[in-house]
């Protein structure tokens, strides 16, 4: 019996038999296509990444209207400054950029090879790029590792969150506009059919390379799919990022920039304030500060400018933890009083939580919502030892003019990103790199970096008209070994 060409494409590449069909066709048109142009030229990319800043700007009221959809409200300003704004710059940028990302590196001989020979690294296309993208911002998850894939001169297969299904049926219609299917592809997480969820299918074809955002549970499982194949990863996940108040930072100044970000996406942020540390006895000054600047800007919760809970099992879950902490001895502040927010609409009011302890789920799970956890705090060695005693998060915020003291929170912990005198804004910042580190995660992308990750950073020697190591061959006793003994001098 003879193989048909699609199940000959399927088994050259390793892709699992029990894939659904829709997964094997996409990566293997890829592949193929990949194939025949292995390294895009500069214009190529350039127009990719054309293509891409197109798409968000032509089909901005409709990508908004797709997110808002799936969340049920969601605040057009942060749409469109978070998601559309950023996914904008971001394309730009690399375009502007890539000439300068792309251009080989010159690397430094050895001195067994100078003068000669010439060593540099050029950085290469890999394949195909898979990308697992979150629900919280599902555009600006899709567009800022694709922008970085294909600045590298990939191809991509996207899939979308379960939360994301509006958003994910948009973009299967809009991206045929914009890429051939075998540049840019994307599936939404109910593709393979009803109870058949897509993320555990996807993460076993054999990329070259696998993008995953999600929790550290979910990215342990994208890992071990992976690892089947050798598919290198790079894992953006979450965890409980702190943020400290040091007690030469005002006080009032601290709240709005912690409170601008505690309320952004109504706290749905991996690298949000998952936890306040105050100066001992500041607690209550710090919760007035908030009530009023709250009070400013959120006169009303339901009037749109206030994000909802994704789902009812978000909801639950936070109202669970709210419980849990209140159970356990914790006392609940209200943020906003006299607004009791809107439980059928999931849309969930900011609250202060004092007295908490490591016992409380709160203290224990990324929060990922507005719940603000608040500890009191004698010096910085007690909140450093904290820090330092659980896994190291994606995101660390320190208020302080110190130099001395900003330098030893930045020498004596370790989390993915630091903001200092601010937060959220490093993720932002086209030129950082973003990424976390052990349970937030590895690797990096944004930027240059996320060029780099997509790339591989070949070295290429090549050897001049003569060749240094003849003057190293037997019998060692003559030339070679005056050679040595010359160089060897030369390094003492």
């Amino acid at each position: 019996m003879t193989t048909n060409p699609p199940q000959a494409a399927w088994q050259a590449l390793h892709i699992p038999a029990h894939l659904p069909a829709l997964l094997r066709d996409a990566f293997a048109a890829q592949q193929a296509a990949f194939a025949k142009n292995r390294y895009p030229s500069l214009q190529e990319r350039r127009a990719d990444l054309r293509a891409l800043h197109r798409l968000l700007v032509d089909n901005r009221t409709a990508l908004f209207d797709a997110v808002n959809a799936d969340f049920g409200c969601r605040s057009h300003f942060e749409t469109l400054a978070t998601e559309l704004l950023q996914g904008q710059e971001a394309a730009l940028d690399a375009m502007r950029q890539l000439p300068r990302w792309m251009k080989k590196q010159k690397r430094h001989l050895d001195i067994t090879q100078y003068p000669l020979a010439s060593a540099y690294v050029l950085p290469q296309p890999v394949g195909v790029i898979g990308i697992v993208a979150p629900w919280n911002f599902p555009i600006a998850m899709v567009v800022q590792p694709l922008i970085g894939a294909l600045a590298a001169g990939n191809r991509a297969m996207v899939k979308m969150s379960e939360n994301s299904a509006h958003t994910a049926r948009l973009l299967q219609k809009l991206l045929p506009k914009y890429f051939a299917a075998d540049k840019v592809c994307l599936f939404a997480d109910d593709d393979a059919g009803p109870g058949q969820p897509l993320g555990p299918l996807f993460t076993q074809l054999p990329f070259n390379h696998l993008f995953f955002t999600g929790s550290p549970q979910t990215g342990k499982a994208v890992m071990a799919n992976a690892a089947a194949h050798l598919t290198p990863v790079t894992l953006e996940l979450g965890g409980k990022s702190p943020t400290i108040v040091a007690p030469d930072y005002p006080l009032d100044k601290a709240a709005e920039r912690i409170l601008w970000v505690k309320m952004l996406n109504a706290g749905q942020i991996c690298t949000n304030v998952d936890y306040l540390f105050l100066p001992a006895g500041r607690e209550q000054a710090f919760i007035d500060h908030a009530r009023r600047i709250l009070a400013q800007r959120y006169p009303d919760l339901l009037n749109g400018d206030y994000t909802a809970i994704i789902d009812q099992r978000q909801y639950d879950r936070l109202q669970a933890m709210l419980q849990d902490a209140v159970a356990q001895g914790a006392q609940a502040v209200p943020l906003l009083p006299g607004q009791a927010g809107d439980a059928a609409r999931r849309i969930m009011p900011p609250v202060a939580l004092l007295n908490v302890h490591d016992g409380m789920q709160v203290m224990q799970r990324e929060i990922f919502g507005p719940l603000l956890p608040i500890l009191p705090y004698q010096n910085k060695d007690e909140v450093i030892g904290y820090i330092n005693d659980r896994p190291h998060p994606l995101a660390l915020y320190l208020f302080s003019e110190d130099k001395a003291l900003q330098q030893c929170y930045l020498e004596q912990t370790l989390s993915g990103g630091v903001t200092i005198n601010d937060t959220l804004l490093h993720a932002g910042q086209h030129a950082l790199p973003f990424g976390g580190v052990g349970n937030s995660g590895m690797g990096h992308y944004h930027g240059h970096e996320g060029f780099l990750t997509f790339s591989k950073l070949r070295p290429v020697f090549r050897q001049g008209p003569l060749r240094t190591v003849d003057f190293l061959m037997p019998p060692y006793t003559g030339l070679a070994g005056r050679m040595l003994n010359f160089m060897l001098w030369r390094k003492r």
